[in-house]
């Protein structure tokens, strides 16, 4: 029979929104969870996470000072004061710079690299490709592939024709050639077994369509390209919570 205590200290989480008190310091942020876990040996346990989450040098400060990268790392200190099997992170680094993405998939590789079980949200595709070992594509809600990043990417061929381009797209395209999704922003995406041959065919097609080509380009494909095969460029009809994220960066 499962013991749902032990279930319970076998998963950790992590929300998406800020689980920091900015009135503590870290150090205190984190004896508050190892408290209400009851774990024993409390100091060794906090000295020990705030080490992995390199934040023993400002551990005393308070959390108000932290950089939004600090405060992801101490929610990751937080939450892995149990020793966890399964941890689950929901959207680890958006908000933060460049640098402070960076070193948070670090610390996830490195808990990785020691035999714990992560399942990640995030909407940076670059990230999933780069660092998980499988990746599910949700469309509200409901799961439409699931592989391998390399095999995720496979489905749509070889190479990818990318085109910025200004006016309509035509109804019919070149033999071989498919759009993925539908032109965004000015750039349309398009698939082909020999992409680098039917760029000529292509751009031909464009112009006499009456399109303005600014460039044409030929990439291998990314997880962004597959992600707008299979769900397309449709928003989620919940419409997107402007204040509320605005809010969330500013927490953080």
């Amino acid at each position: 029979m499962c013991n749902p205590y032990y279930s319970f200290l076998s998963h950790s989480y992590v929300p998406q929104d800020m689980a920091v008190d900015i009135k503590l310091t870290g150090r205190e942020n984190v004896a508050l969870f190892a408290k209400l876990y009851g774990i024993p040996r409390r100091d060794e346990t906090i000295e020990r996470v705030l080490g992995m989450m390199d934040l023993s040098d400002r551990a005393d400060d308070l959390v108000r000072t932290y950089s939004g990268g600090m405060r992801r790392r101490l929610e990751l200190a937080q939450a892995l004061v149990h020793e966890p099997k399964v941890l689950f992170l929901d959207e680890p680094t958006i908000g933060l710079d460049v640098a402070a993405r960076k070193k948070i998939w670090e610390h996830i590789r490195t808990l990785k690299s020691r035999g714990m079980t992560i399942f990640v949200t995030t909407h940076y595709m670059d990230e999933a490709d780069h660092s998980c070992d499988r990746v599910a594509i949700l469309d509200h809600g409901r799961v439409v592939a699931v592989d391998p990043p390399a095999r995720l990417k496979g489905l749509l061929g070889k190479d990818l024709i990318s085109a910025r381009v200004s006016g309509d797209l035509p109804g019919d395209l070149p033999e071989g050639i498919e759009l993925l999704g539908g032109k965004e922003n000015g750039e349309a995406v398009f698939s082909s077994e020999n992409a680098s041959e039917k760029v000529p065919v292509l751009f031909r097609m464009l112009e006499e369509h009456g399109a303005v080509v600014h460039s044409l380009s030929v990439h291998e494909p990314t997880l962004d390209d597959v992600f707008l095969a299979l769900v397309g460029t449709r928003e989620d009809v919940s419409g997107f919570d402007d204040h509320k994220f605005r809010t969330m960066l500013r927490r953080r």
